[in-house]
This record gives structure tokens, sequence and C-alpha cells, in this order.
């Protein structure tokens, strides 16, 4: 069954189309930020969800303190916005990213994260472009196995090689320890923190990261930011770690039954171009809020192949459904824009200014 809001997104924008409620956002952005506040942690979100200023700006105004990129294309589009305050939480490399790393700096207050001394050996270039210092926090790997040092004694040096660069200012820690490795991640931060202020250092970020990480938030004694991403939407990840609810999901994929080849199959609209092939551990690839029962089996480039074997209820051919992406990260970034909602009423689009920024 279709009901009016997706007869009225399919005929004005077709499908498939991803579609925010703007209630439901704000309403998100209020609900961490105050969790934040509580803690004592700044809020410093992740733009990777929603790659738009005009959201970033939301979180900000809410009381965000500044924000997170992952890429230096990202953080460009953000400062060309008249964003300031912003962690590029990756390693850049090279002497086009330094030129662009340096006249970032430019217009914003820039701060970038480094896990080894290759990186930390061409950011000098861009402190020298910009004309001012850049800030450096070392990325520390606390469980994840994904980039950042793998011991104390490595943040250590790599601190002290970062303050003794010209034109570099050590800045601090940056950890994403999984939801259960906080106590490691204490130890590691202590024994890195008694390290570097044996040599006269000391850490003014220690930033944490994760929207899982929201039931650990506050629990790094000594951090001081956290970098939440996912929250502003949630998906289907959010609500299977527990931290958001299907009705804090505010961003949805309308998708339209176009063949019933079979009674137990389907196929929607939206196929791996849409929802991606990236499962978030998951069995399957979203939820059908109008069908939960009901699976999205496998993709083709442009078909969503439909389970309806344990379904109690099946779409009809022409049904617009609405879907949950199990990863909103990814999804949103197949996008060029999203198309607002308040209740009933659709106000307005919005685009991905910054999606597929691959450096």
């Amino acid at each position: 069954m279709t009901t009016p809001l997706a007869a009225k997104i399919a005929k004005e924008y077709g499908t498939p189309c991803a579609v925010i409620d703007m209630d439901k956002v704000e309403r998100n952005i209020a609900r961490i930020q105050a969790a934040c506040d509580a803690a004592g942690i700044a809020n410093r979100p992740h733009i990777k969800t929603h790659k738009n200023p005009t959201l970033a700006q939301l979180q900000i105004k809410a009381g965000a303190k500044g924000i997170t990129c992952q890429k230096l294309g990202e953080a460009e589009i953000m400062a060309d916005a008249g964003i300031d305050n912003i962690l590029i939480s990756y390693n850049l490399l090279g002497d086009e990213k330094m030129a662009r790393l340096g006249a970032l700096q430019g217009k914003a207050n820039v701060t970038v994260a480094a896990d080894n001394s290759v990186v930390v050996g061409d950011l000098p270039k861009a402190a020298a472009a910009s004309g001012r210092p850049l800030s450096v926090v070392v990325e520390c790997d606390t469980g994840r196995k994904r980039a950042g040092v793998e011991t104390p004694a490595e943040a250590i040096a790599l601190a002290r090689e970062i303050a003794g660069s010209k034109g570099l200012s050590f800045a601090g820690f940056m950890l994403y320890p999984t939801e259960t490795g906080w106590v490691d991640a204490q130890k590691f931060y202590d024994e890195a923190l008694a390290g570097v202020r044996a040599h006269g250092l000391d850490a003014s970020i220690v930033s944490t990261g994760g929207t899982p990480n929201l039931k650990n938030l506050g629990k790094l004694k000594g951090g001081t930011e956290h970098r939440f991403g996912t929250y502003i939407y949630n998906d289907r990840m959010q609500v299977a770690a527990g931290v958001a609810t299907w009705d804090d999901c505010a961003l949805h994929i309308y998708s339209t039954v176009v063949s019933r080849a079979g009674p137990e199959r389907g196929i929607l609209d939206a196929g791996s171009k849409t929802l991606t092939t990236d499962t978030g551990g998951l069995e399957g690839h979203g939820l059908i809020l109008e069908h939960p029962e009901a699976k999205i089996a496998r993709f083709a480039e442009e078909h969503g192949f439909l389970d309806l074997s344990r379904s109690n209820t099946r779409p009809n051919v022409g049904d617009v459904v609405r879907i949950v992406p199990n990863h909103v990260c990814v999804v949103v970034n197949m996008m060029d824009e999203v198309v607002m909602v308040r209740g009933e009423e659709i106000i307005g689009t919005l685009p991905i200014a910054a999606r597929g920024k691959l450096r």
C-alpha cells in the first residue's frame, strides 16, 4: 500500500528517492547535543553522513563545536560555506593535498590527524603555504585495526616528532574505541598522555568517536570531544546497536515495486546503485517499513530482489515502499540530493554537496 506522501514523492521526483524527515533530523540533533552537554563532552559531528553544509550549520547552531570531515574535499566544501574549526580525521599525503590544505588553512581553523612519520613529514608544506601553524592530532588504534599507531610508545614518539616539526603543533589524540574496548582505550590514553607530558607536551584535544558509542559517551577520563556521524539520520545498524529506534531513522529510500513475477518474490527499482551492497553485518539490505518481514535479499545495479516467503503482507506492482537502509552514510553518497519533508508536506530539496569526494 502506498501512503499519500509516498504517492506525492513518486509523482514529483520519481523513485528511487532519498527522503529526510526534518522533524526527526532536528530531534536527533537535539538529542545527541543534550547527551554531549550532560556528559561535559564537546560534540564534533562527522559530516560524512549528510555531506551538506546546511545540516552542518544546524548541528553547530544546536551547540556543536566544529565538525569532522574524512577527506580534504569534504572540508573544502564546508569551509567554502563559512564553517570553521574542522578536524580532518584522515592521513593526508602528497604535494597536491598539501597545497590544498594550505589554502584551506587560509579559510578555516583546521586540525589534521596523522599516524606515521611520512604524513608528518609532508604537513609542514601546508603550514608554510598557509603562513600559520597547523594543529595535528595523533590517531591511535584502540582495537579496530584500521588506521592509528598501535602502542602508546609510538603515539608518544609521533607526538614529539610533530612538536619538533617546523610549522606544526601537537594538539592531542584521536581515538575510535570499539563499543566494548573503552577500558583498554583508557589504558592506552593514560600511558600516552603521561609520556607526552614527560616531554613537556599536553593534549588539548582528546577525540573519541562513533554513533554506536553513544552508550559510552564520557567514559574516557580526559576525553574532550566525541565525533558522532550517523546519528543525524540513523539507520538499521544503529537500531541493531541499541542507540536508535525505528522512529529515530530520519532518512528513507522511497522505492517502487516494479515486478511480482512469482508469489514469493518481487523486484524493487532500488538496486546496488541506490542502497549499496554494504550490509553492515545484517541480514538483507534494508527494512521495508510497510512489509518488515520481507527481505531485500540481493541486488543487481537497478534491481532489488525481494524474498517475500516470510512476509505476512505482500506488495503489489506499483506500490511505493519506504526502506530504512542498513548503512545510511554510503547510501547518501550515491545521491545528488535528498528531498525534505515535514509531516505529510514536501518542503524542498538539499544537494549532497560533498558527495563523491574521494580526495
